[in-house]
């Protein structure tokens, strides 16, 4: 990649002919895409994070199939003077109008099903063993003090997303108004409003993204006309984009709602780049031979630096989370389209806007930055051993920090503390027991048996005694047994299970359907547990619950909610390791390739792992916890970052081609490239730092660590990699003033 090949010069000599043409082309697909992707959807189905052959989504569906899904949301509220006395556990008027005030309210809504919605006075109708009914349902329609109560209501089931949403806004509304304030929580509200944020912040980052990044463009260049080429290319990419994956019936998941905002930031570094060396050929040369110069110049660094961060983003695909899968999938083909794009709109655009005498200006303080880069190449050559050592222990320091790292667990940590969802997730597991929820489903006979459902009994207290020095495993356990247990036996008329599970539905209609399927032959045993918990507990809780409940039925099966978040969350960690492989290898061949050289492509590879190190490494001696956006990091930012190696080192490699020493080389490169990437990589932080405004924190962790790694990666190839490439290129000084000589006097 020294020098342009017949081949590249070919294709310039081709774009320029055709430029005219090219952008026509450019306009027409533009508009097509804009057309085509109005039809881009967004899933926001808890089934979208899983791949459709996930043993624990199987599970999971399969206990929907069989017991109505378990889609419920708790309104919980301060309920003072809920009892009469504590002897009669007779309700106040008082409460028992409050609570079925809210009852109908809720049931009155589409998308509720009235039949299966619980309240302490629907519990307190039972005739049987008032007391016993209440330690049932204390921890979910009432607290152990009797100053909080709840309605549960379970909602029907519901494709369209945008119904199911306002069946929730609808509740929240019932909720807010309620005196006092009432608190809605459970999984499919708390999945909804995570869903929700990204697809707002998606939009809005975007705009902000383009808007911050527009004003860098103004300030660095002072040229209004000069926004119009990244925005287009930004706009084609995008809509192109999305335009291939309405035809591809691929749809929108929760990571890759941002991907707007990374393809306008790779969008404006590319065209800072390519600013950069426009302008200083216009001091000496017209704007066509200008832009030939330029792209002669960067049409292959700029493919390669779109191809290795595709190879970035690519890498992701070996997540076991589907959408960050997706996610990478997306963004390959996005910057691909971003080096398309640079080939159909540059050639006629750059001209265009030239004709009215509107090229870049120099930006502000470039002078001093070129005097700081100046010194800092002569600080290079004098201590290339001494940066070594600097940048070697500063690694290793990093490093020992990967075995602090943890992963979040607590669903909480994801959003803002403002948020509805975090006040109302504290609140219920605060005040009452647990918001999510797990169950063991095992083999049922069709005629249920006292002998079965004392066995199935034995396992339900067996659950409930499961523990560690944190307390009990779950804050709720419920069976059939246990409702079965309720109603006395009475000769002829309660005397088998079924009679007396008959009396049951006749004031819970759903209660059987909820824990027993007879005709499928299955039953289940279901429990609340505390969502804000450690991960070595969650997946304890997991084990021990399998283990115990295989003891009981080797058929058992152990699914849920809980158990779908948990082993969610738990494969983060191996996914920062495999697509961190995966990326470093990809981006090394496509840098050998590139440089024609192995040795250089390792080289180019230092200067962008050495930022990830220092980042994931900082993370663990902070205390920083992984969650889904630091998992794609590593990929994302060693993508973005190789960017300036590539565009360094093949400027390095113009100047080495003209006979320059070594050191000259590299003293030329930093003055010159120095300035592009110092550009580029602010427009990646203030790109990136629009994502620190989300709602989804790990959006904001994302933000934050990839622009940490680009200035880190600014470093490394403004410091790092000229003194890795003075250290393999060494030569003695008899043959740099030859080189030295020889460049001159064919200059001269």
């Amino acid at each position: 990649m020294s020098t342009p090949n017949r081949f590249t010069n070919r294709l310039i000599s081709a774009i320029f002919r055709a430029r005219n043409l090219l952008f026509g082309v450019a306009c027409i697909l533009l508009v097509g895409s804009i057309v085509i992707s109005t039809d881009l959807e967004f899933d926001q189905s808890i089934e979208s994070l899983y791949s459709q052959d996930d043993p624990q989504l199987q599970k999971f569906l399969e206990s929907k199939q069989l017991f109505g899904g378990d889609e419920f949301l708790m309104v919980a509220w301060h309920q003072p003077d809920l009892f009469i006395d504590d002897d009669s556990f007779e309700l106040t008027e008082k409460a028992k109008q409050e609570i079925e005030s809210v009852v109908d309210e809720l049931n009155e809504l589409p998308g509720v099903n009235a039949p299966s919605t619980q309240s302490l006075v629907s519990a307190l109708k039972f005739p049987f063993g008032r007391v016993r009914v209440l330690n049932m349902v204390e921890g979910v329609l009432i607290d152990s003090q009797h100053q909080i109560t709840s309605v549960v209501v379970r909602l029907t089931p519901e494709k369209n997303p945008d119904k199911r949403a306002k069946t929730f806004e609808q509740i929240v509304e019932i909720a807010e108004s309620h005196e006092p304030t009432a608190y809605v929580a459970g999984e499919p509200i708390h999945i909804h409003d995570m869903f929700r944020y990204v697809e707002q912040d998606g939009t809005i980052l975007f705009r902000f993204s383009f808007a911050l990044l527009g004003i860098v463009l103004l300030v660095l260049f002072r040229s209004l006309r000069w926004l119009l080429l990244p925005a287009l290319i930004v706009g084609l990419s995008v809509n192109m984009t999305e335009a291939i994956l309405v035809l591809a019936d691929v749809q929108l998941s929760m990571v890759s709602a941002i991907m707007n905002s990374l393809v306008t930031i790779i969008g404006v570094a590319t065209m800072m780049h390519l600013a950069v060396h426009y302008r200083d050929h216009r001091s000496t040369q017209c704007p066509e031979d200008s832009l030939r110069e330029s792209l002669s110049e960067l049409i292959q660094p700029i493919f390669w630096t779109c191809a290795t961060t595709s190879i970035g983003f690519l890498a992701l695909m070996s997540s076991q989370i589907t959408p960050v899968r997706s996610f990478g999938m997306m963004m390959s083909i996005a910057s691909m389209l971003v080096f398309f794009s640079v080939l159909l709109i540059i050639p006629a655009g750059i001209l265009l806007v030239s004709r009215f005498q509107n090229d870049p200006q120099s930006a502000p303080a470039e002078e001093q930055l070129v005097t700081l880069l100046d010194v800092n190449s002569h600080i290079v050559g004098r201590f290339p051993w001494n940066i070594f050592s600097g940048f070697a222990a500063a690694t290793i320091f990093a490093a020992f920090g990967f075995q602090h790292l943890e992963v979040e667990t607590n669903f909480a940590k994801n959003f803002r503390s403002e948020s509805r969802l975090v006040k109302a997730l504290t609140f219920v597991e605060s005040e009452l027991g647990g918001s999510t929820t797990l169950e063991v489903n095992f083999p049922a006979p069709e005629k249920l048996s006292n002998e079965f459902l004392d066995k199935a009994g034995r396992l339900t207290a067996q659950l409930r005694e499961l523990g560690d020095e944190d307390g009990p495993y779950f804050t709720t356990t419920n069976s059939l047994d246990d409702g079965i247990q309720l109603v006395p036996t009475v000769p002829f008329i309660t005397n088998t299970p079924r009679k007396k599970l008959n009396r049951i539905v006749a004031i819970q209609p759903e209660f059987e359907s909820t824990l027993y399927n007879a005709e499928e032959g299955r039953m289940r045993i279901f429990m609340r547990t505390l969502e804000q918990q450690s991960a070595e507990r969650k997946n304890r809780i997991i084990e021990d619950t399998t283990k115990l409940a295989k003891e009981a039925f080797p058929d058992a099966k152990v699914a849920g909610l809980f158990v779908l978040l948990t082993f969610l969350i738990d494969s983060l960690m191996s996914d920062q390791l495999i697509s961190f492989a995966w990326a470093a290898t990809g981006i090394y061949l496509l840098m050998s390739i590139a440089f024609r050289s192995p040795l250089l492509g390792f080289v180019g590879l230092i200067p962008n792992i050495f930022p990830i190190i220092l980042v994931i490494g900082g993370m663990g001696w902070a205390g920083f916890r992984i969650n889904i956006g630091t998992a794609m990091i590593t990929c994302v930012s060693m993508g973005l970052t190789v960017d300036s190696s590539i565009h360094f080192v093949s400027a390095f490699q113009r100047e080495r081609k003209r006979g320059l020493p070594v050191s000259q080389a590299l003293s030329i490169t930093s003055h010159n490239v120095g300035r592009a990437l110092v550009f580029a990589n602010l427009a990646l932080v203030i790109g990136f730092s629009v994502l620190t405004f989300s709602q989804f924190i790990p959006l904001v962790y994302f933000g934050v660590l990839v622009s940490l790694a680009m200035i880190g990666g600014l470093a490394g190839n403004l410091i790092l990699l000229p003194m890795l490439l003075q250290l393999i290129y060494r030569e003695s000084r008899a043959t740099d003033e030859s080189s030295l000589n020889n460049a001159e006097s064919s200059t001269t």
